[in-house]
């Protein structure tokens, strides 16, 4: 009995979000495969396990090919081999280099070495993140650290030139990167109610303000590193936690200048303290905590 079987030939590379999705969140094959079955796609498509088996099997040989250019996003944009939609390619890298927020708490601020890499069963672990995800969330991290941290220039904009990635995700990126840098311990537990983007919009204000390139104008924009002198001349506020008069009269034109300007106002005035010291240096570091840098009050635009 003749049977008639037809079959479509094209070069363009052809990309399942949802299996690239399970692929991110490091499940195998066949865990992949359960999770598709069990979306219902049997019935919506009319295949059998196998052939679903052999689909995800498909999707996961390009997607690992494809990895080593996710590594370096430019190349991705300009190499021949996979016939990729621009809108498609910015959808992979976007999503590769996308992170999950309990798992970027657990290792804000760390230094990103092996010894931390070495701690990430633990964290996979605690945040129910597979362990493969958090090893791909690491080495991100980690190698966007290493491309940026001695560039010149605004930190977000290397971030978006070498990597390709939206405006949010190159300044997440640009946070994580400062706190990594300037080893700022965020893992406190009187610091475990802040979410990452509470770090993200201090890590904001911190460069705007704080760094090289904020203090002085005549070096080339160092979004990375504290100027030395400028922390130097923040110890000269630890006189306001050994004189009482100071303290109340700095809490109080704290308070008069935020009234009305906060929406947590009352919780900020009820739980008000001091910062005390920026710490002790640590090689070429200034190891902070971050509860002890004082605070920045920026004016509100006119």
């Amino acid at each position: 009995m003749a049977v008639e079987l037809d079959v479509f030939v094209g070069n363009t590379t052809l990309i399942d979000k949802d299996v690239y999705q399970l692929w991110l969140d490091g499940y195998s094959v066949s865990d992949a495969v359960s999770i598709r079955i069990q979306s219902g796609i049997l019935e919506q498509s009319g295949a059998t396990p196998d052939v679903l088996e052999s689909d995800t099997m498909d999707h996961y040989r390009a997607f690992q090919m494809l990895e080593r250019l996710l590594h370096s996003p430019p190349k991705l944009i300009n190499q021949l081999l996979f016939q990729i939609p621009p809108p498609m390619q910015s959808m992979l890298i976007e999503k590769y280099y996308t992170f999950d927020e309990p798992f970027v708490r657990e290792v804000l601020g760390k230094k990103l070495s092996k010894g931390t890499k070495k701690d990430l069963d633990d964290v996979s672990a605690k945040t129910g993140i597979t362990l493969k995800s958090c090893r791909r969330q690491f080495d991100n991290f980690k190698r966007v650290f290493k491309v940026v941290e001695e560039m010149k220039g605004p930190l977000v904009g290397n971030i978006q030139q070498n990597f390709l990635l939206s405006d949010r995700l190159a300044g997440d990126y640009a946070a994580v990167v400062f706190f990594a840098n300037n080893r700022f311990e965020t893992g406190k537990k009187k610091l475990q109610y802040l979410t990452f983007e509470d770090f993200a919009s201090c890590a904001e204000q911190l460069i705007q303000n704080w760094t090289l390139g904020a203090v002085d104008s005549m070096v080339d924009d160092m979004d990375v590193d504290l100027d030395r002198e400028f922390l130097q001349d923040l110890k000269d506020l630890k006189v306001l936690i050994t004189d009482k008069d100071l303290l109340d009269q700095h809490k109080s034109l704290v308070c008069t200048a935020l009234r009305g300007k906060v929406s947590t106002f009352s919780e900020m005035e009820a739980n008000f303290k001091t910062p005390v010291s920026m710490g002790a240096i640590h090689g070429n570091h200034q190891k902070l905590h971050y509860e002890d840098v004082p605070r920045v009050t920026v004016p509100e635009a006119s």
